[in-house]
């Protein structure tokens, strides 16, 4: 486990299998394709610390920064890239891909949030006493909106005429005379 001076072909394959091979395949088997057939597991390990290891995590990140370079998303090409393809879907009439595409220009311009409310906790973890304390922030935090207050109604002779709003009641009466032939 000693420091080198400089990288070893092991060393440099471990790096460029990692690297090239990203999610494909784990630090270990890359230890392992690289010759390091013992111990692979704790071998990658170390092989990442720079601790251990300064020169092959420096060369890591070096051929990690090539791929970014090459492949990598930038605000700028990603914009671009997207503004293309919804030019070429407008010139086909395809105009759901044309939206979807401008939607997504404006999600990575910043344009669209995204909001998604976590709930944490239940109420059916609460007591009574928390029950009704939550309650009363409710109606607290939103008494502009909910309204509370019970409506006293006088009673009526059947059910039927208690479902009726006062204000329809003029044209009920309206319309009486005409349903009893």
């Amino acid at each position: 486990m000693g420091r080198t001076a400089i990288l070893t072909d092991k060393q440099k394959k471990f790096a460029e299998l990692l690297v090239y091979n990203n999610g494909k395949k784990s630090p270990a088997e890359c230890a392992h394709e690289a010759g390091y057939t013992t111990s692979s597991r704790s071998r990658a390990s170390e092989l990442r610390s720079p601790k251990y290891y300064p020169l092959v995590v420096k060369y890591i990140n070096e051929l990690r920064l090539e791929v970014q370079e090459k492949y990598g998303i930038t605000m700028e090409k990603h914009v671009t890239e997207l503004a293309k393809l919804r030019d070429d879907a407008q010139k086909k009439g395809a105009w759901s891909a044309a939206i979807n595409a401008e939607v997504a220009r404006g999600k990575v311009g910043g344009l669209y949030v995204d909001q998604k409310m976590i709930l944490t906790g239940s109420l059916d973890n609460m007591n009574e006493k928390e029950l009704e304390d939550k309650m009363k922030q409710i109606l607290s935090d939103y008494k502009d909106i909910i309204n509370v207050t019970p409506t006293e109604q006088t009673p009526s002779a059947s059910p039927s005429e208690a479902l009726i709003d006062p204000e329809d009641q003029d044209h009920e009466e309206e319309e009486s005379p005409s349903t009893s032939h």
